[in-house]
């Protein structure tokens, strides 16, 4: 399985453009995401970030991470239908026929309707994110956020979070590879992957406690100061046009069909 949030090297489009054009396109994606309610809209956003990735050729690292998408995409909904009771009521969770607590947790319209949208949101946000990051190399990235004069102790802590995802993602793997070579079999279906997170999750999160001690102390030790931002300028080239008129396009088009 593809490792998130993991630079991908390559030669296509997104892997040509300046950084800060990439960085300029998942904002503008993220922002019409978060200002737009629509289904239809968001789909198309969520469309629109696929194309260009598989254009980039990168989408193959997208698509693979569907199937993580969807499960958080149905925890979502399922929270909202919990939590949220508006429109008509389709059917409930808990059978009128049962004696007491029967025809509890109604299932709505409403609900289902603004689960799903925060479902695709997400999935627009995340996707455009992780279009940025697996064609852009960390240095590059964090030579652009310099430039734009972010704080050196945010960009580094940009980065360190950055660098843990794919490295959590991995040492996870072994952990559970290490459980099953030693005999543990939580069993099949969804409630034996449940049980199997279990011895998984533990020694994942004291691994991590104890790498980001180490990381402190390593940083202490090669006396890591506040450093100066880069004076270097943002050249564009043709490329880097192309992808920003074709995000503020998109914007023009998304905010003309709901002003419409």
């Amino acid at each position: 399985m593809q490792e998130i949030m993991q630079y991908i090297p390559g030669d296509g489009i997104f892997h040509r453009v300046h950084p800060f054009t990439k960085l300029l396109f998942t904002i503008i994606i993220v922002l019409l995401a978060v200002l737009t309610s629509d289904l239809i809209l968001l789909a198309v956003l969520l469309l629109v970030v696929f194309l260009a990735a598989w254009a980039a050729g990168l989408g193959r690292g997208l698509t693979e991470q569907i199937p993580l998408l969807l499960v958080l995409g149905l925890m979502l909904v399922l929270f909202t239908v919990l939590t949220m009771h508006g429109g008509e009521v389709i059917f409930t969770l808990i059978p009128s026929g049962i004696p007491f607590i029967g025809g509890a947790l109604p299932v709505t319209t409403g609900a289902l309707l603004f689960g799903t949208i925060l479902s695709l949101r997400f999935a627009v946000m995340l996707f455009a994110f992780q279009l940025l990051v697996v064609s852009t190399k960390p240095g590059e990235l964090v030579t652009t956020l310099r430039q734009l004069k972010m704080p050196i102790d945010y960009t580094l802590m940009f980065l360190i979070a950055l660098r843990f995802i794919p490295t959590l993602q991995r040492e996870g793997i072994r952990i559970s590879e290490a459980q099953l070579a030693r005999g543990y079999s939580p069993g099949d279906g969804m409630m034996g992957k449940i049980r199997g997170l279990r011895p998984v999750i533990l020694p994942l999160i004291l691994n991590s406690l104890g790498k980001a001690d180490t990381l402190g102390l390593t940083i202490d030790m090669r006396g890591y100061r506040r450093g100066r931002a880069q004076t270097e300028k943002i050249v564009f080239g043709s490329l880097d046009a192309i992808v920003i008129l074709s995000a503020v396009a998109l914007a023009a088009v998304i905010a003309g069909v709901q002003i419409l």
